[in-house]
């Protein structure tokens, strides 16, 4: 639908050799083609939600644990990780191996901060990662492990400050005797990380009771304890024995592969389908597809002002918020969204691209008092013009046809900028966030992008 049409006429002023003063212009001495139209027009959207089956997980945090919404559903949560054996390294002549460890550190947690859940720990003895490939987060753990081979376990809850420093939570496994001698290399030296990969494929980390609590860790690290011995002459010539302990640390680090599993067993059961409103959540990879009229918008452009030249002035989309004030709320809202073309979706994170406005748009999460009601308005507002302008711009260049509609997804996302504001990074958000948005079948306020265009 389409409404609110107007046009504008530019008008000219001239001087006049013969007299001193301006004369005005008047319109009906303007040639026709030069005047300029400008329409505005509203077009109201379909929206749907849509089940993601995977992301791509980002390197530097991952989630471990499980939890349950009752809007989202459950979320479950496993980390497979490979450590970087540190090059050029090679064992003291006499080196003893003594002991090794498993350190998982935490920033924070979402949840129960008092309800236990045990974290074990389970060698990768089938298969390793290719630092060339992109596993997504539906990955299969049995494909890489048979669980076997039990590195460690414990049980903790999320507030244990066992260990910790002053901004972290350490939680630490201490491996077995057999393990610690099984992992010194035999000729003091693994020669590369090929080659260590190959004796130690990384670890599978998973949780197996708890079911109210989500570790946002941001460090893993495997650290080997040995010693060696070596003789000094002492000032007065005796000799003495000096034994030296000393440690090296294997770091899940960017260069190697870690991938978060993440799972959603229930989603599709618990998520409620309600005509009003549509859902953004993450990690439950529920996002929002927006159905935009594309052909509909075109037709009604060059319609409306006469098929001259066209031009999008602003398309603007706004996204609004609802329930978000609901005690039933457990999660936080999504900070910053991402509109996307569905088409794109996959290659846009595999390839580790940025923002344009003509296939991805990144808004935060806003809001404005509303006078009339004294309560706040929350929303996200994009701006598809130069989306629409491009997709125009293509169709007319190659001649081809523009699509009856175009499929777009509401995405949460992880913003990075650069000291000028310039966008560094765009990931999917992993952390746990939620919003309600009004849907194309809202009653109250439905979905709608609003159009300003002209022609000349």
């Amino acid at each position: 639908m389409h409404f609110n049409k107007f046009f504008l006429f530019l008008f000219t002023l001239a001087f006049v050799s013969c007299t001193d003063g301006l004369t005005d212009m008047g319109v009906s001495i303007q040639p026709s083609q030069d005047i300029i139209s400008v329409n505005a027009d509203t077009f109201h959207l379909n929206t749907e939600n849509v089940f993601v089956d995977y992301i791509y997980t980002r390197q530097d945090s991952f989630l471990l644990g499980y939890f349950y919404d009752n809007k989202y559903g459950s979320t479950r949560a496993d980390i497979l990780a490979q450590v970087n054996c540190p090059l050029g390294f090679t064992f003291p002549d006499g080196a003893v191996p003594d002991s090794a460890a498993i350190a998982l550190r935490y920033l924070t947690w979402f949840g129960d901060e008092y309800s236990p859940m045990e974290i074990k720990v389970y060698q990768m003895n089938k298969a390793t990662f290719s630092y060339s490939e992109h596993y997504p987060s539906n990955i299969n753990p049995d494909d890489y492990t048979d669980r076997s081979i039990l590195l460690g376990k414990r049980i903790i809850t999320p507030s244990d400050t066992s260990g910790s420093r002053s901004d972290t939570t350490l939680v630490r496994f201490k491996l077995s005797d057999s393990f610690v001698q099984w992992f010194f290399p035999e000729n003091r030296t693994y020669n590369s990380q090929k080659d260590f990969l190959q004796k130690f494929k990384g670890m599978f980390i998973t949780t197996t009771f708890g079911s109210a609590n989500i570790l946002y860790v941001n460090q893993i690290d495997l650290y080997y304890y040995y010693h060696y011995t070596y003789v000094r002459k002492a000032s007065d010539g005796s000799d003495s024995t000096v034994t030296v302990n000393n440690v090296i640390t294997f770091p899940a680090n960017a260069e190697v592969r870690q991938v978060n599993r993440i799972q959603h067993p229930d989603r599709n059961e618990v998520v409620q389908s309600r005509a009003e409103v549509n859902y953004v959540a993450s990690p439950a990879n529920i996002n929002t597809r927006i159905s935009l009229p594309f052909d509909k918008i075109a037709k009604q452009m060059k319609t409306s002002i006469n098929n001259k030249y066209l031009s999008v002035n602003s398309a603007l989309l706004k996204v609004e918020v609802t329930e978000q004030d609901e005690a039933t709320i457990a999660v936080p809202l999504v900070q910053n969204m991402m509109l996307i073309k569905e088409s794109a979706l996959d290659r846009f994170f595999k390839n580790n691209e940025l923002p344009s406005d003509t296939c991805a748009l990144v808004a935060q999460y806003s809001y404005t008092k509303n006078a009339d009601t004294d309560s706040y308005d929350y929303y996200y507002t994009f701006n598809l013009s130069g989306l629409i302008s491009n997709e125009i711009k293509k169709a007319e260049t190659n001649g081809t046809q523009l699509p009856e509609t175009m499929n777009l997804l509401l995405v949460p996302v992880t913003v990075s900028y650069n000291s000028s504001g310039y966008y560094t990074s765009v990931k999917h958000q992993i952390l746990l966030s939620g919003v309600t948005i009004k849907s194309g079948k809202n009653t109250s306020s439905p979905m709608k992008i609003n159009l300003v265009y002209s022609g000349f």
